[in-house]
């Protein structure tokens, strides 16, 4: 699994500031509702600066989020509902069963071996007991073919710096994968200086088929998929699909 994030992170949530968290967690939070989950234990997979965690804390949850990037997990503020540590989730092992294991924003996507997918499965697996969910995101092949990644340019600016980020997406479509090279541009604002980095974000997309051949390797059967977010059928039109998992024996 490639180590992304490494200069991005520095950047993360100015770059995302207009991603509607609150309305993310709404979302996720029927989805917990529908398994009869309203409260308990939720162990986040990839919890970022833990914005997601944060708001599902203050829903009422106990959260505790697993992060690989360090710098992400400095900024990630926590509370006394909302924990997180830095480790690599393919192998964390927290000790505890939790009623629920999330893994947000195309966390699983990141991971284009298919062991690497297998452990991560895996580990999820381990953390819950029978009847347990795992709800996850990722991209979704036919809709991936069907539109084809585009280059795109986004401008974000703090009272700090201002930020130009290019993102130019080079697809491999026998390997279910789209490999993402961002290219960054930062001016600081107090000295007028531009100081620029990339990184290759390599990113898998997925078939129905293929998460129910890894949930049937990996102790678990799909009860739910749709758009992220809308709950719409999945499609040639729905790039992000959240997958709903049960926990099943032995």
């Amino acid at each position: 699994m490639a180590l992304a994030f490494s200069e991005y992170s520095r950047y993360y949530d100015l770059l995302y500031a207009d991603k509607d968290y609150n309305g993310e967690v709404r979302y996720v939070l029927k989805l917990l509702a529908a398994q009869n989950i309203r409260g308990g234990r939720l162990l986040e997979l990839g919890s970022g600066t833990g914005k997601h965690g944060r708001l599902l804390a203050e829903a009422g949850f106990e959260v505790h989020g697993i992060e690989r990037s360090s710098d992400m997990v400095a900024q990630a503020v926590t509370t006394p509902s909302f924990t997180c540590e830095q480790g690599d989730i393919r192998h964390a092992r927290v000790g505890k069963t939790f009623d629920a294991v999330l893994s947000l924003f195309h966390v699983i996507s990141y991971l284009t071996d298919i062991e690497d997918l297998r452990e991560v499965l895996s580990r999820a697996r381990e953390h819950l007991t029978n009847g347990g969910v795992f709800i996850f995101d990722v991209w979704y092949t036919p809709a991936v073919l069907a539109q084809q990644p585009e280059v795109r340019v986004k401008r974000v600016a703090d009272r700090d710096c201002q930020v130009l980020r290019i993102a130019e997406p080079e697809s491999y479509p026998n390997d279910s994968r789209v490999d993402v090279k961002y290219s960054i541009f930062v001016k600081n604002r107090e000295t007028g200086l531009t100081s620029t980095f990339e990184e290759v974000h390599a990113m898998r997309h997925f078939t129905l088929t293929e998460i129910d051949l890894l949930a049937a390797a990996t102790g678990f059967e799909r009860i739910g998929a749709e758009e992220f977010g809308t709950g719409a059928a999945p499609g040639t039109d729905t790039w992000g699909v959240c997958f709903t998992m049960r926990a099943v024996g032995p």
